[in-house]
């Protein structure tokens, strides 16, 4: 039984680090290293900043990645 219980703190153990994960956080759709659409570029030098296939300069919408 002594066996058996510290098997179980063992992998209990070796689990408990394999299951945290954190998410990159949000500030109101924006992530927080200044790239809306993860595409590496910053979005203050990102001529596309939404990811939506159109210019922030012709897209009415430049932040919302739904409409253009």
């Amino acid at each position: 039984m002594k066996k058996l219980a510290i098997l179980l703190i063992a992998i209990g153990s070796i689990l408990s680090g394999c299951v945290a994960y954190d998410p990159p956080s949000r500030n109101a759709g924006v992530y927080q290293d200044g790239d809306r659409d993860r595409d590496g570029i910053r979005n203050r030098a990102d001529r596309d900043r939404d990811g939506d296939g159109v210019r922030n300069s012709q897209d009415r919408r430049p932040d919302d990645p739904r409409r253009y």
